[in-house]
């Protein structure tokens, strides 16, 4: 199963609601909380975006559990 690592990102390096991360993201909260919560992977685009906004590798935050 694929899992992230977003949510300690989020609360330990940027200490933000998921909200205002969405915001930064630019994706929209309905998604990222589905993501964050490994509900959801999100598809090839937003993984990038998200990993591009962050600066970070996908294999950064993305792992295989």
């Amino acid at each position: 199963m694929v899992k992230n690592k977003l949510k300690e990102i989020r609360m330990r390096e940027y200490m933000l609601s998921s909200k205002e991360f969405c915001e930064i993201l630019k994706i929209p909260e309905s998604t990222y909380s589905k993501i964050e919560a490994n509900k959801q992977q999100g598809n090839i685009e937003t993984i990038l975006r998200i990993s591009k906004a962050l600066n970070r590798k996908v294999e950064d935050i993305w792992y295989l559990d």
